[in-house]
């Protein structure tokens, strides 16, 4: 029997019983029904009892324009959530790397001693093409100015070997000439980078100075802010009596 009572309760208040649809379109008339209406597609529509009450909200069918503007919104926050995490792992390694301003130098001068060596290799072997170069330009002016009597008065050929030694020459000046570009435009980097560093080092120390450094993940600030906004907890208390045992 009570079962039976307990079947017929929740059928009577069961949301679907006799729930009726209701809105109001865009332009301001309320549709009601005993099925969603088709005017409720692009407004929030309600689920009510005949009585008036209230039982459930229904957002409208999104139009593919909306779902794809939620999609791209879902794709900003996870970019927006990632550069988050990952400044947030370039600070905290700027402030366990480096202890004072002088230490971003040192590790710039560090870093830009081995580039340096390789522009000074790059020079040297520069000249030695240079001359290289100029030994083979004379050569080939000697043949060029030399006349043979068998050609009868007219100039003679460079051998293949000096032609292509001289090619090879050239090719090798121009290669070095593009390195020691890319090895300056490497050490500028350098700098800029540690120089961009040490501005955002000095910004966290400052912060940190002021008391507006939090470097904790930003879902454990958001974790805890909730935590501080729930309301105390009410603990009980008791007072324990010992009582004596004969």
């Amino acid at each position: 029997m009570r079962k039976i009572l307990l079947v017929l309760a929740a059928l009577a208040f069961a949301p679907g019983a006799h729930a009726l649809y209701k809105c109001t379109d865009e332009k301001g008339k309320t549709h009601i029904g005993d099925t969603p209406p088709p005017q409720c597609d692009r407004v929030i529509m309600y689920e009510v009892t005949k009585s008036g009450t209230v039982l459930r909200k229904i957002d409208p069918t999104p139009t593919e324009e909306q779902k794809q503007a939620r999609i791209d919104e879902e794709a900003r926050k996870k970019e927006a959530a990632r550069a988050a995490d990952e400044q947030r792992r370039k600070d905290l390694a700027l402030l366990a790397t480096y202890s004072n301003e002088r230490d971003f130098d040192v590790s710039r001068d560090r870093n830009i001693d081995p580039v340096q060596n390789r522009i000074k290799g790059a020079r040297e072997r520069s000249e030695a093409v240079d001359k290289r170069i100029k030994e083979l330009e004379d050569e080939m002016e000697f043949y060029k100015a030399g006349k043979s009597k068998a050609t009868a008065g007219k100039t003679r050929e460079a051998p293949p070997q000096v032609t292509s030694d001289l090619e090879r020459a050239k090719k090798e000046r121009t290669q070095l000439a593009a390195n020691l570009a890319s090895y300056d435009r490497e050490i500028e980097q350098i700098k800029v980078r540690y120089e961009a560093d040490k501005k955002r080092w000095q910004e966290l120390k400052q912060a940190h100075r002021e008391g507006r450094l939090d470097l904790r993940d930003p879902r454990e600030i958001e974790a805890a802010a909730k935590k501080a906004n729930q309301p105390a907890v009410q603990t009980k208390r008791y007072n324990i009596y010992i009582v004596p045992t004969n």
